[in-house]
């Protein structure tokens, strides 16, 4: 991939959701809601403190995460629909 995120921000792909219910109910497209969880595909160097001191990033390409809803930006890259956002967005790490 042709693209690094800058600073505390992450590349973020993602999952697809499933398209039936527990009870076996298609779900049509225009009545999904998109995903909050997606995998990280590229991670920035990370946020730097007042003093210029460089802060490591808590999450790593790879790692499946929890976000909120209206997190990120949406962005194509290599024809595939990804969002950037802060690491701060991130809700939480799903093992």
């Amino acid at each position: 991939m042709a693209f690094k995120p800058l600073h505390d921000r992450v590349l973020v792909r993602r999952t697809e959701s499933d398209e039936k219910t527990k009870g076996g109910l298609i779900i049509p497209d225009t009545a999904k809601e998109k995903p909050a969880e997606g995998e990280i595909v590229s991670v920035g160097e990370g946020a730097r403190k007042d003093s210029g001191e460089l802060i490591a990033p808590a999450v790593s390409a790879g790692d499946k995460i929890l976000f909120g809803k209206w997190s990120g930006t949406e962005v194509t890259v290599d024809g595939e629909e990804l969002l950037i956002m802060k690491e701060s967005d991130i809700l939480g790490i799903i093992s």
